[in-house]
């Protein structure tokens, strides 16, 4: 479900071209018509223009823009006109430079896009790195992450709702046997959440909640800090019900002191074509806020304006 209102009949390509050109000439940069271009296009509409600003003026559009733009704002223009193959590629290559956090990163390009998506991000990994998205993400991880998230981005799961219920009893059966002793980094527990679709995991974890009476995330939630348990969580809820956990991402990213906007970026960037209807729908239920207000709160300038335009909240 897509918020951007990208115009039916939206200006030839060549035009679009031209007006961003005119954006980038004279003593400073036209940041509103950059933002009212790029952040009303569709990812096919966005391949168009970047072709044809190429064919144009000899010279790559993100390149153009690199030069132009500054900051958070140049951050997001740049990771939202990219393709989503592309895109997510990116962001798993810059994740496997980066600190463990970044397993986070490489666990949403994994559950929170089909088995085609994932698949095109793989395939433009390899062409771009000269290397396979899996060899990096096992090369950056280690023990039990690398257990996990290896499996993940190695997935082509059935995309359709056809459930087998007897296979969900017994499967929640071997889920519930796994935690009650503690076994997160069971190789069972890993092969079902790595295997299954999400029709056929959600009715195991109905199975697993009506046959004790608790989520399966709240047997996952021990006293002690453990991230691998929190990644644990967040790959079934990643799975199960991606728009509570985006929600959940943008929250503390927004609540924290001194925000985190290359999160509050990337899950606008990834989502904003994607599911936002229903991340603002659950920001709302979960916050009593509406998240335009709390990011135009948090935000500012150019770079509040390509959000709100991006969440299809227009300016605030």
């Amino acid at each position: 479900m897509a918020t951007l209102k990208c115009p039916a009949h939206a200006p030839p390509p060549s035009e679009d071209a031209e007006q961003l050109r005119k954006a980038f000439e004279g003593w400073g940069t036209n940041e509103q018509m950059i933002i009212d271009i790029l952040a009303y296009r569709n990812a096919a509409q966005r391949i168009s223009i970047r072709k044809a600003y190429s064919e144009a003026y000899g010279e790559d559009l993100l390149k153009a823009l690199e030069k132009e733009l500054t900051r958070d704002f140049e951050r997001v223009v740049l990771l939202f006109t990219l393709d989503p193959a592309e895109r997510d590629a990116h962001l798993v290559n810059e994740a496997t430079k980066k600190a463990s956090s970044s397993s986070w990163i490489i666990m949403e390009v994994a559950c929170a896009r089909s088995s085609k998506e994932l698949h095109a991000a793989k395939k433009y990994y390899h062409a771009r790195y000269k290397k396979s998205l899996e060899e990096d993400v096992a090369h950056h991880t280690s023990g039990d992450y690398r257990k996990l998230l290896v499996p993940l981005v190695s997935a082509f799961r059935y995309e359709g709702d056809e459930v087998n219920l007897s296979l969900a009893k017994s499967e929640a059966k071997i889920l519930r046997e796994k935690i009650s002793t503690k076994h997160y980094n069971d190789e069972e527990v890993i092969r079902i959440l790595s295997t299954r679709s999400r029709a056929q995991l959600n009715a195991t974890f109905n199975q697993y909640n009506s046959s004790i009476g608790n989520a399966i995330n709240k047997d996952l939630k021990p006293e002690s800090k453990d991230e691998y348990l929190k990644l644990m969580r967040d790959v079934i809820k990643c799975l199960t019900t991606p728009e509570d956990y985006f929600e959940k991402v943008l929250r503390q990213a927004i609540n924290r002191i001194g925000s985190d906007d290359t999160a509050i970026i990337r899950v606008v960037a990834t989502r904003a074509e994607v599911d936002m209807v229903r991340i603002k729908e659950a920001y709302q239920r979960r916050n009593s806020v509406p998240l335009e207000k709390a990011i135009a709160g948090d935000t500012s300038g150019d770079y509040k304006r390509m959000l709100l335009a991006l969440i299809g909240a227009g300016d605030v």
